[in-house]
C-alpha cells in the first residue's frame, strides 16, 4: 500500500511541476513580453511607412549601395534573394587564422576599402561570431560617412545626428562597446530623403 502511495505522490509532483514549468511559466513570460515589451518580444521587426516589414533591428543585413552604411561582413546569410524567406541561419566560417581562404577574403576586403580611400576598420573586414551582427562601431560608421553623404548629396553634418541617435550604448553601461544599428540608421536616412523631397 505504501508503494502505491509513493507512486501516486510521484505522479502528482510530476504533474504539478509540468503544469508550473510547461504551462504557467511560459504563459506568464508571453503575457509579460506582449504587455510590457511587445516590440522586442515580437522580434524587433521594423516596418516602413507602408507598414511592410523591412527587417529586424536585431539581425544584420547586406547593404551594397553607396547610399547606405554597410554592416559587418557575414560568413552566413540571413536570407538569399529578394523573395527569399529568412533562414534563421547563424554561425561563423570556422576557418582557422592560418587558413588561406580566410586570409584571401580579409585581404580582398581590406584592399576594397583602401580603393575607396577607407581605413580597414576591424568590423568592416572581420565577420562576427554569429554572422548576424546588426551593429558596426562608431569608427566604422565615421569611415563610411563621406561616401554616404556624397551619394545622397547631403552634408556630413546632416548625417552625424542620425549616427548618434541610432548608436546603442554599452549593455548595463559597462559591458561591450557602443555600436551603430545599421538597419535603423539606413532607414532613417531614407526617411530624411523622403522628407527632403516633400519639402522641396
Amino acid at each position: 500500500m505504501s508503494i502505491m502511495r509513493e507512486i501516486i505522490r510521484a505522479i502528482s509532483i510530476t504533474l504539478v511541476l509540468w503544469l508550473l514549468t510547461g504551462i504557467i511559466y511560459p504563459l506568464g513570460i508571453v503575457v509579460v513580453g506582449q504587455v510590457f515589451f511587445p516590440f522586442a518580444a515580437n522580434g524587433s521587426i521594423m516596418q516602413n511607412i507602408d507598414a511592410k516589414p523591412i527587417g529586424s533591428a536585431l539581425i544584420g543585413q547586406v547593404f551594397t549601395s553607396d547610399r547606405y552604411f554597410h554592416g559587418r561582413p557575414s560568413a552566413v546569410r540571413y536570407s538569399q534573394g529578394k523573395k527569399a524567406r529568412p533562414t534563421g541561419i547563424s554561425g561563423a566560417s570556422n576557418l582557422a587564422p592560418s587558413n588561406p581562404d580566410l586570409i584571401n577574403r580579409i585581404t580582398e576586403e581590406a584592399n576594397q576599402l583602401r580603393d575607396e580611400n577607407l581605413q580597414p576598420v576591424a568590423d568592416l573586414i572581420y565577420t562576427s561570431g554569429s554572422g548576424l551582427d546588426p551593429h558596426i562601431s562608431l569608427k566604422a560608421a565615421r569611415q563610411q560617412l563621406e561616401r554616404v553623404a556624397r551619394a545622397r548629396g547631403v552634408q556630413e553634418d546632416e548625417i552625424i545626428p542620425l549616427i548618434n541617435r541610432y548608436t546603442d550604448g554599452r549593455f548595463l553601461w559597462i559591458f561591450g562597446e557602443p555600436g551603430v544599428n545599421v538597419l535603423r540608421l539606413n532607414y532613417a536616412l531614407d526617411l530624411e530623403d523622403i522628407n527632403r523631397k516633400l519639402n522641396q
